[in-house]
């Protein structure tokens, strides 16, 4: 199962990406495990500089970008390749 991280303060940024992430999920029917990370120090012991972010499977995939819901679908198609 794909793990999907959303990482930043509860912010506009951060909620918005954490809805596309969550709503992309649920139009493609994928099982996953969605979690949103607020804690500043764990954010910062990630690696990221920049909210929000968003982690798929551990791989740092945005940083300081809120992703659209068309850029999602395609890091998940170009996944499955």
């Amino acid at each position: 199962m794909r793990k999907f991280e959303v990482l930043g303060p509860s912010c506009s940024k951060c909620d918005n990406t954490f809805d596309r992430v969550k709503q992309v999920l649920d139009e493609l029917k994928l099982e996953a495990d969605l979690t949103r990370i607020t804690d500043v120090f764990e954010i910062i012991e990630r690696g990221i500089s920049l909210t929000p972010a968003l982690i798929i499977n551990g791989k740092i995939i945005y940083q300081g970008k809120v992703p659209s819901t068309k850029e999602i679908k395609n890091i998940l198609v170009e996944e499955k390749d």
